[in-house]
């Protein structure tokens, strides 16, 4: 495997489990802030949601059971951005700016994870 390739893996791997880690971690305030933006059972959603995290970056950064860490990942992508960074509700022009940022940016990682699993296709 080339280095470019190792690297990215790297980033992307250790991305996911530092933010699993954060979901563990900051579990209180992770669910206080879920709870903000009406998802139901927030500490459950935010454990479950750091699972998937875990399981996604221990798939990338080994590049092991790849297929079901994307799954894993694709199942926390979709609703954590429509839900977390649902931007189009927002009225404040700087929070709307930041959701759209966290919205793209989940965009982005999705479109990752999908090209990763249309290898398994």
């Amino acid at each position: 495997m080339n280095i470019v390739f190792w690297i990215g893996r790297i980033i992307v791997g250790v991305y996911l489990l530092f933010n699993a880690f954060n979901h563990f971690s900051q579990l209180n305030m992770m669910s206080g802030y879920a709870r903000s933006k009406g998802v139901p059972a927030p500490q459950l959603a935010v454990l479950g949601s750091g699972v998937l995290l875990l399981i996604g970056g221990l798939s990338v950064l080994f590049w092991q059971y790849l297929f079901w860490g994307m799954v894993a990942w694709v199942l926390f992508l979709i609703p954590v951005t429509i839900i977390m960074h649902n931007f189009w509700t927002v009225e404040d022009q700087q929070v709307k700016m930041n959701e759209l940022v966290g919205f793209m940016k989940n965009m982005a990682l999705l479109g990752f994870a999908l090209i990763v699993l249309a290898q398994f296709a």
